[in-house]
């Protein structure tokens, strides 16, 4: 950041700052720009450490009442200051001395009681000084504004204490676009006192009583382009003539505002109005009328001298017996060549006829805010009215009827914009009639719910804001621009229905979403404004809005109107800055990608217990369940056998030919159980097995490389090892019919493992003369 904006910041810091122990001071906030905000803060004088960095001060609404020539002299960048509101009455004369780049010097509302040039004689470049409302008498010993070749807008005088205006106090002002003075109290003129500006746009001029009226006048026709006269009571003003020299005036627009007049007084004003012959509009602003329009009928030469006014405004005309108005014949000759006319929020209910069809010239019309019924609409549009009339504006007046308006103004035939907004109409007929060259209508705020053929095909403009309409399906083959905003349509309006539709504003409606193929269907739109919708921020929209840069030229109101109504996390979001996870934007990409990815999982977790005999561990762990369930020790009358023989089918040769002959033939004999002849047909082979090893006292393993190749086997080894374990006994014996590696033994064996490293296993001898001493080991091991 510059060095200059870090200034700026340190300032407002350090002014609002609290002193420890000390009460709270009055703070002054500065932006990075130099903008500096102290108003209503209760500022007593100018604040301290002000730097070059500062470029506009507000201390307005303070109760500051000395400005001393030190306060200002480090602002040398300083544009705009303004210090009304405060209690000023003192200014040394230099204080502005190092203000030499402001333009804007508001010291308005103050008490100072008397100006000095010398604060302005620094002010080169000054564009706008307001000194209204402080109590001075008059503007100073000496001119105070000819060192400001810049001043554009000038504000003086007030409601009592100005009283005196002299040839000298605006010496010097070349152009002016704006003075406005208060000389409500005015007491004395002198003559050329505002003839000596060559050029003012516009002259506010603040007269309570009309006494001097008749000396300023002459100066400034010559001056003036637009003469505004405020709160001057003017019910008893009479017009005496004038003494012009100038042979070219330049008002061409006045304005009477919050003005008291007469019927009399009207006509001394219309002859005072005969010295502006290029008068062009003329305008009555909140003004007041004591009268019934009993004017006298003008002279041929006066009518001649105000033919040139073609705008006549009146806003907010007060009449107190309106009701016993007359007819307004006595100025049917000063109406012929008007083009323009606003009657607006004075009570108007009925225009006669009469009067409407001298207003020959009369292309606009504005009767808004007054009393207008159809039935006096008939009268006042009857026939060869207002035979030039383009636009009409009659809006909120108290019409009710679609179709009996469109048949008054039938006779209209040059009408060629229509506006009934804000009158209430509610329903809508089938068809109406209406000008045949009518091209626009405004319908806005007329609580209509639906629109039907009555809407004339001739449209090109169309305005149907702020009404109750939840569908658009007319055809309108010419309309140009439609504006249906705040409505509750849910849908974008079909674009064939409006083929050469270049403009269209629907904001602030129930519309959540629109396609690319909807906008692209629009081929001819040049601007389409439809934020303040409820935007269902979904994919395919944040796409389209978020990848066609080419949209958002065509978006007006993008992207701050265009919020995210959901989903919810993105709610409130403008929906340029919105994101979605890639699982919501591409759901079933996601999910094809999981059940792949579980596809995959299902077929290593196979492949892995193919591998790694997970099948045959679940059986097991399954077979475990089943034996814990049992009963830990059989009874000693469930004991059945001495021995449970646990082998291979390939081993049985031995088992069953050598091994059982000579155990069960032996003295005394031992009974063995063997698989094949013992266990119960139709009995589930993992219980037959369990059942078994719990009713022998002893189980006996046949090793061999059959063997441990055996599920089965395998079984019976680890339920031997459960019981082994569980009731803690010596069960198993190990009869190794020929060496095996313990290398070779499965991994899934590894009881088999554990019990051949822990425990003494006898091995079938291959010499026949050891064969005695293996039996008889075997016996003793069984009867242990």
């Amino acid at each position: 950041m510059p060095p200059a904006l870090w200034t700026v910041w340190a300032l407002g810091a350090i002014v609002s700052l609290p002193t420890e122990g000390a009460p709270d001071l009055p703070s002054l906030s500065c932006d990075p720009a130099g903008i500096c905000d102290g108003r209503s803060r209760s500022f007593q004088s100018i604040p301290s450490g002000l730097m070059a960095t500062v470029k506009s001060l507000d201390l307005s609404n303070n109760e500051i009442t000395y400005i001393r020539d030190s306060d200002l002299h480090r602002c040398v960048h300083l544009r705009a200051l303004m210090l009304m509101s405060n209690g000023i009455d003192t200014i040394d004369e230099d204080s502005f001395s190092s203000l030499g780049s402001l333009e804007h010097l508001d010291l308005s509302n103050n008490h100072l009681s008397h100006l000095s040039a010398a604060w302005f004689r620094p002010l080169s470049s000054l564009k706008f000084l307001n000194l209204l409302e402080n109590p001075y008498r008059t503007l100073g010993e000496t001119s105070l504004f000819s060192h400001l070749p810049h001043l554009r807008i000038l504000k003086v005088g007030s409601l009592y204490a100005f009283v005196n205006i002299r040839r000298m106090d605006f010496a010097g002002v070349r152009s002016l676009e704006e003075l406005e003075i208060d000389g409500s109290n005015l007491q004395s003129y002198e003559p050329r006192g505002l003839g000596s500006i060559p050029n003012v746009s516009r002259l506010v001029l603040h007269l309570r009583q009309p006494t001097l009226l008749l000396k300023l006048f002459p100066d400034l026709l010559s001056s003036v382009e637009c003469l505004e006269l405020r709160e001057t009571d003017l019910e008893d003003f009479r017009f005496s003539g004038l003494s012009v020299t100038e042979p070219n005036p330049r008002i061409t627009r006045f304005i009477f505002r919050s003005v008291k007049i007469t019927d009399e007084s009207c006509n001394e004003i219309l002859k005072l109005l005969a010295y502006v012959p290029e008068l062009l509009d003329l305008e009555f602003d909140d003004c007041t009328l004591n009268g019934v329009g009993d004017f006298e009928v003008p002279d041929r030469d006066l009518s001649q001298d105000l033919g040139k006014v073609e705008t006549l405004t009146i806003r907010r005309l007060h009449i107190p017996k309106f009701y016993l108005f007359y007819d307004l014949s006595t100025i049917y000759s000063l109406s012929e060549r008007v083009k323009r006319v606003t009657v607006e929020n004075s009570k108007v209910f009925l225009v006669p006829c009469s009067f409407s069809q001298h207003l020959k010239s009369l292309e606009y019309l504005d009767l808004s805010e007054n009393l207008m019924v159809e039935e006096y609409l008939k009268n006042s549009a009857c026939e060869k009215a207002w035979p030039s009339l383009q636009t009409l504006i009659l809006r909120q007046n108290h019409l009710t009827s679609l179709e009996k308006t469109g048949e008054t103004l039938l006779t209209l035939k040059n009408l060629t914009d229509l506006d009934i907004s804000k009158n209430t109409f509610h329903a809508m007929p089938d068809t109406c009639q209406w000008p045949e060259r009518l091209r626009r209508l405004n319908l806005s705020s007329t609580r209509i719910h639906s629109l039907t053929y009555c809407i004339p095909q001739t449209l090109e403009i169309l305005d149907v804001s702020n009404n109750n309409l939840n569908v658009f399906s007319l055809t309108l083959p010419r309309l140009k621009e439609l504006y249906i905003s705040r409505n509750m349509l849910k849908t974008l309006p079909g674009a064939s229905l409006l083929p050469m539709l270049l403009v269209m504003k629907i904001s602030r409606n129930s519309i959540n979403t629109f396609s690319k193929e909807q906008l692209e269907s629009f081929q001819k739109v040049t601007a389409l404004e439809a934020g303040g919708n409820n935007f269902i921020c979904s994919c395919d929209f944040l796409s389209l809005t978020q990848e066609q840069p080419a949209l958002t030229r065509v978006l007006p109101d993008w992207p701050e109107s265009y919020l995210c109504d959901s989903p919810s996390h993105v709610r409130g979001q403008q929906v340029q800055d919105a994101r979605l996870s890639v699982s919501e934007c591409h759901r079933a990409a996601v999910v094809s990608g999981v059940c792949c990815a579980l596809l995959l999982l299902t077929l290593l977790a196979v492949v892995l217990c193919r591998h790694f005999h997970g099948l045959w561990y679940l059986k097991m762990t399954w077979a475990w369940l089943q034996a814990k369930r049992k009963p830990r020790k059989a009874a000693c009358r469930d004991v059945c056998y001495d021995a449970f023989v646990s082998y291979s089918e390939h081993d049985s040769y031995w088992v069953e030919n050598l091994l059982v002959q000579e155990l069960e033939n032996s003295d005394p004999p031992f009974r063995l159980c063997l698989h094949k002849r013992d266990f119960v047909p139709g009995k589930w082979i993992i219980d037959n097995i369990i059942d078994c090893i719990e009713k022998s006292r002893k189980t006996v393993f046949v090793l061999s490389q059959n063997f441990v190749k055996s599920e089965w086997c395998k079984y019976e080894l680890d339920f031997s090892h459960f019981r082994l374990f569980d009731e803690n006994n010596d069960a198993a014996i190990l009869v190794l019919l020929e060496p095996i590696e313990k290398k070779a033994i499965p991994q899934r064996f590894c009881k088999l493992r554990k019990i051949m490293n822990t425990r003494t296993y006898l091995e079938w001898p291959t010499e026949e003369a050891e064969h005695a001493g293996f039996w008889g080991n075997l016996r003793a091991a069984i009867k242990s």
